[in-house]
């Protein structure tokens, strides 16, 4: 352990959560999210992702029309545990029935467990989207459903969707996301029925439900080929949609019928439901 590690103080004027996304996808360490903004440790310098985090502000305020002000403040401070400080601002997530908790925290009894380390790019139940999906898995996942995770990332929902007792795949188009999958599940002592790298389109099952938490112009994109790999009656939950763009995602899903949206914050997740024939 050096002697020394950095420490980057993050505090933007709006949009958390997008800078929350921008930071999981560019980080290669966990970082602490506070009420007004982020921490972030490394053992490396942190002055790249400081201008990452300018040029990520500067994008977001052309795309927006807002003026978005981001303080930083870059400290060089004396190494006495800070993996330990780290893990101290963890907190665990509960979404009844599910508790979710990193591996150096305890599970909780009369709860569905499950263990999730913060990793790069992969979810912990502390976005707004994965912990209103939780909340959909949990009410209209039942026993014997069979369940389709499309871009699973860290495999959270799909692993909740299995406490459950589900029979779930899953697939994600990035091989990182696959393999942390994998590893999440083992570590939770459960299994997929089947877990791939690619694409819903490589499927030949019929799903009860279909669980998408992506981004708005993806879930477009793919409307066609949920609605082929799921059955009559059957649901979709649809998530990673920010506010704007929600009117754009239920015209793709126009022949559905909206059971629910969950909204927090800037962010919406649909249920829909299949009627007639496919």
């Amino acid at each position: 352990m050096q002697n020394y590690y950095y420490m980057l103080v993050v505090r933007p004027s709006s949009h958390l959560e997008l800078f929350s996304d921008f930071l999981v996808d560019i980080l290669p360490v966990g970082f602490e999210e506070t009420d007004d903004g982020f921490i972030i440790r490394s053992e490396e310098d942190l002055e790249t992702v400081m201008w990452g985090i300018e040029q990520f502000s500067e994008a977001l305020q052309r795309a927006t029309g807002e003026v978005i002000d981001v303080e930083m403040n870059l400290t060089k401070e004396k190494n006495d545990d800070w993996i330990a400080q780290y893990q101290q601002g963890i907190a665990p997530v509960e979404i009844d029935p599910f508790y979710i908790h990193p591996t150096w925290q305890e599970p909780r009894k009369g709860m569905l467990n499950i263990a999730i380390d913060p990793a790069l790019a992969f979810g912990t139940g502390h976005h707004p989207t994965t912990a209103s999906c939780l909340r959909a898995v949990a009410k209209y996942i039942k026993e014997g459903d069979e369940v389709m995770d499309v871009g699973c990332g860290s495999g959270i929902l799909a692993i909740a969707a299995i406490r459950k007792g589900a029979i779930v795949d899953a697939c994600d188009t990035d091989p990182l996301s696959v393999e942390n999958a994998v590893v999440n599940a083992s570590q939770n002592n459960i299994t997929y029925r089947h877990l791939w790298e690619g694409s819903i389109q490589e499927s030949s099952e019929r799903y009860d439900v279909i669980i998408a938490n992506i981004v708005a112009d993806v879930l477009v994109f793919i409307a066609s080929d949920l609605k082929k790999r799921l059955r009559e009656g059957g649901t979709l939950i649809l998530s990673g949609i920010i506010d704007k763009y929600e009117d754009k995602v239920l015209r793709a899903y126009k022949t559905f019928e909206l059971t629910e949206r969950i909204v927090e914050n800037e962010w919406v997740t649909l249920v829909v439901t299949l009627k007639g024939k496919n």
